[in-house]
């Protein structure tokens, strides 16, 4: 192995070598000494091209993941807190996503505003969040002061929708949550759930300014927001289907009114490995022009490299790992390895991780197990860190 910046020298150069394996995490090995080629390397670091600049690596800030911490001491969670944002110290996690209203881990359903008809957004509020999400940014704020955010709603409110519901799909066979959805409210992939009528669109595009400027009442500054998580995709928790075409119509109204308070639109979250989606709103003369940017999870790894090349100077983030099963075990952070190399070599600036914390099993409140970096025991008030 060696590195093409020290290869036509004789002064040899080391570098630290850190091993992780299924039983032995983050050991240091014997340095790995570099010198001047003698035959071919297994490895070639070649520091003379450059690639993407990476603008952060984070999580997501969830309720749940904030309720799990709740049942540590003082001294644990603080701990915790340090060892994922102190710059220099731990993970350093620097550019975190945040849901607007509930998301498939908040304790449950709720808006901002769930007043029906409610056009001048009077009853528009984010006291719930100040119970859970406020305290835990403000918590990583402590240790990260230069928190850098983003945020996405999971579903409009419902009286904005045209099933009235906050979800779009019935609870899948087997499970024990019932969400109270009913045949005539199942939503469909390919359609808009979201009434397209002026007077919505705009609305709704207050609301997330009035949901910008509440956080930042708070001292909580939101840089950039999508219109929607996983548009294409009819959930039995907060959901809500959009079209191509009616997202770059709610884009054309909610880009000027994020610019007006610095705020960039990216288009997202794209789960599906469909470029030509993404083409469709860029191409948009009303829309296309406030994206600033183009997001992707899930199975949207198989169209990021498509809109990379054909859009290589628009930035690109990675906006979800894939959530695992709750079971935390080392096959999945091989697969998780594996995402991460395949986002960032196609160009991803930024990469998001789920859930920060969860209890033992991490399940929530529509009854889907899946990982997390810190699992909390709820018998024990202990916890631990996962493979990931």
């Amino acid at each position: 192995m060696t590195s093409s910046s020290t290869s036509h020298t004789t002064t040899p150069r080391t570098v630290e070598w850190i091993v992780t394996t299924q039983d032995a995490p983050w050991r240091p090995q014997e340095p790995m000494l570099f010198s001047a080629m003698d035959g071919m390397p297994n490895v070639i670091v070649d520091v003379m091209t450059p690639k993407q600049t990476v603008d952060g690596i984070g999580g997501c800030f969830n309720e749940l993941g904030w309720a799990a911490l709740g049942l540590l001491s003082d001294n644990d969670r603080e701990a915790i807190l340090s060892d994922l944002f102190t710059p220099g110290e731990g993970l350093n996690l620097s550019l975190c996503r945040m849901p607007v209203g509930a998301n498939d881990f908040s304790t449950d359903w709720y808006s901002y505003d769930e007043v029906d008809g409610d056009f001048e957004l009077e009853h528009f509020s984010i006291d719930h969040d100040r119970a859970t999400l406020v305290p835990f940014i403000q918590a990583a704020q402590r240790y990260q002061g230069d928190l850098r955010l983003w945020a996405s709603p999971w579903s409009p409110p419902t009286w904005m929708k045209t099933n009235g519901h906050y979800a779009a799909a019935r609870p899948w066979d087997g499970s024990a949550v019932d969400n109270g959805i009913s045949d005539d409210q199942l939503g469909e992939e390919g359609t808009d759930m979201f009434i397209l009528e002026d007077r919505y669109l705009e609305t709704y595009a207050r609301y997330f300014a009035r949901f910008v400027k509440a956080y930042g009442d708070e001292g909580i500054r939101v840089e950039m927001v999508m219109p929607q998580n996983e548009f294409n995709s009819a959930q039995v928790f907060p959901s809500c289907v959009w079209t191509a075409e009616g997202l770059a119509r709610f884009i054309a109204v909610l880009g000027p009114a994020m610019d007006r308070l610095g705020v960039k639109v990216f288009l997202g979250t794209q789960e599906r490995p469909h470029d030509a989606q993404v083409e469709t709103v860029l191409s948009d003369p009303a829309a296309g022009p406030w994206v600033q940017g183009v997001g992707f999870q899930w199975a949207g790894k198989g169209a990021i490299a498509a809109v990379h090349h054909a859009h290589p100077d628009l930035a690109l983030y990675q906006t979800e790992q894939e959530c695992g099963d709750g079971r935390n075990d080392w096959r999945f952070a091989r697969h998780t390895w594996g995402l991460m190399r395949h986002f960032f070599l196609n160009g991803a600036q930024a990469y998001t991780y789920w859930n920060l914390a969860l209890t033992e099993g991490g399940v929530s409140r529509w009854g889907w197990a899946q990982n997390s970096l810190v699992v909390v025991d709820p018998h024990t008030n202990t916890f631990r860190y996962t493979h990931e």
